[in-house]
């Protein structure tokens, strides 16, 4: 059997095991946020570029099927997309074994395959097309397709999607231009480059446009997180201790050891170690750099390690012989623990594992983001009619966040079983692209009664923010979540009556857009 049938089927192998696993644990912080990117489309937001959201529109039939499944489909078929490309390329620069073991390099890696292959992020759409550049830059390069004009302006498009889902997409150009000043600088007279230069460009209109209407919040926001000057060796610790497990610390070996023995075996040509080095290490070493002075994220360089993969690949080529050799089986068999521990424990588990003061109950335990909200929502929905047939609380009282998260969960798992809007009220820091989210809900009336939910892990000191806004805040209505037969979170429920003073339009002055 070819590797190219092989690979097929592991792909809708692994499809199939990806569509169980979405369906089983809910969707986390970061997803149920990245709805209300599909919830307002525009043509930028306050964290991020928009294709994301376009994404889940497309996924969930234009909202009409948004579930759990069904946000993160796109991520499943991007990923899949993706591996494609990934053996394409192998196949391109050495042959279809080194395609096909990078193709499932690719896979086993958690950032690729399953944070952004499995979870709805930016990244998910950005991988197909992050690798399909990579793709046409391995045709341009090795089979001497420079001169080819549609080569360059799809280049020069796939990149500029790539930058509509996150801006560190333009580092393809950059990595690439160091390429061609160190083993092409010829190409420098070539106009079909600077033909897909601009192309690119065009594809940025939309993110500059939105910023200049909103007072570029995006890159102060973004400029505010990397602006400490002084050394941190504990963030840089844990950025690194976090790419080893992003990457699944056995590939990460592998890559290591890979990248060593290709400078000293020549695994590849000249051109093909440069090529692969410049589109990895620079950028791996940058977030380096910001990690010794500000905190970081190990998945804000994913991408950067991509090109490794196939200098791994080589590599596994030349020393086994097995289609599938242990190394990836050790590596995938690491995958799959991970992924059933962290249903069991999503679904299951008496207990948290997070902080156990009542104050903070279950705070950053990682398995209450992706569990309990949906039977939150159901009890939450019992609640608000008891209310209203007991006119307690008014009908269509909204639900204030003063947060992204919990807000995120709020809107997708709660609001959405109650048809109750959700508004945000905090700071712009804090509501994120909540605070544009507000034009598509009721304007808030005095006299409004409204409801503000807290989860025990997610503390918000609720009366200095609120207390101002209402003649009336009863104590707190408790929900436990209970998993295995145990509390392992708590929300509270407040009801606040008599909306006495309203909240200024948070996105003033920045959009000119008066309260």
């Amino acid at each position: 059997m070819s590797y190219k049938k092989q690979l097929y089927y592991l792909l809708i192998a692994i499809t199939i095991i990806k569509l169980v696993v979405a369906s089983l644990v809910e969707l986390g912080n970061d997803e149920v946020y990245y709805f209300t990117y599909a919830l307002q489309p525009d043509f930028n937001h306050f964290d991020h570029p928009p294709l994301v959201g376009l994404l889940i529109r497309l996924t969930s039939l234009n909202l009409h099927w948004s579930t759990t499944l069904s946000l993160r489909i796109g991520s499943i078929a991007s990923c899949f997309i993706s591996s494609i490309f990934i053996f394409n390329i192998g196949k391109t620069i050495a042959n279809e074994k080194t395609g096909f073991l990078a193709a499932l390099i690719y896979n086993c890696s958690i950032y690729s395959g399953f944070i952004a292959g499995l979870f709805i992020l930016p990244d998910s759409p950005q991988m197909p097309f992050w690798t399909a550049s990579l793709l046409l830059m391995s045709k341009i390069i090795f089979q001497d397709k420079e001169k080819s004009l549609v080569y360059w302006a799809s280049l020069g498009l796939l990149i500029g999607l790539a930058a509509l889902c996150k801006v560190h997409g333009l580092y393809l150009w950059v990595g690439f231009g160091l390429y061609i000043l160190i083993a092409r600088i010829k190409w420098l007279l070539n106009w079909r480059l600077y033909i897909g230069v601009a192309i690119t460009l065009v594809c940025l209109i939309p993110i500059v446009y939105w910023n200049i209407q909103n007072n570029f919040i995006t890159y102060q926001f973004h400029a505010e997180r990397v602006a400490s000057t002084s050394i941190h060796f504990d963030d840089w610790l844990q950025e690194f201790i976090g790419e080893v497990a992003y990457q699944n610390p056995v590939i990460y070996v592998l890559i290591v050891t890979s990248v060593i023995i290709t400078f000293k075996r020549h695994l590849f040509s000249k051109d093909s170690i440069i090529w692969l080095l410049v589109m990895s290490f620079p950028m791996i070493f940058l977030f380096w750099g910001i990690a010794l002075f500000n905190f970081t994220l190990p998945h804000w360089n994913g991408p950067a390690y991509i090109p490794l993969y196939f200098i791994a690949a080589q590599y596994l080529s030349t020393i086994s012989k097995r289609t599938y050799p242990i190394v990836i089986k050790v590596a995938a068999a690491l995958i799959l623990f991970v992924l059933l521990s962290g249903v069991i424990l999503a679904r299951f588990a008496p207990f948290n594992l997070g902080s156990k003061e009542y104050s903070n109950y279950g705070e950053r335990c990682p398995t209450l983001d992706i569990s309990g909200w949906d039977d939150f929502g159901n009890n939450f929905s019992k609640l608000v009619t008891a209310d209203i047939n007991n006119k307690v609380m008014k009908p269509n009282s909204a639900i204030w966040i003063g947060n992204w998260f919990p807000g995120g969960h709020i809107l997708f798992y709660v609001a959405s079983k109650t048809n109750q809007p959700v508004i945000g009220v905090g700071k712009i820091t804090d509501i994120h692209k909540f605070a544009w989210t507000n034009s598509l809900m009721p304007e808030i009336k005095l006299g409004d009664d409204a409801y503000c939910i807290v989860p025990s892990n997610a503390p918000f000191d609720f009366e200095s923010e609120y207390n101002q806004y209402f003649t009336t805040i009863e104590k707190p209505f408790i929900i436990n979540q209970i998993r295995g037969g145990k509390m392992v979170r708590y929300f509270k429920i407040y009801r606040m009556k008599q909306c006495k003073s309203i909240p200024i339009n948070n996105l003033f002055p920045i959009t000119n857009k008066k309260p």
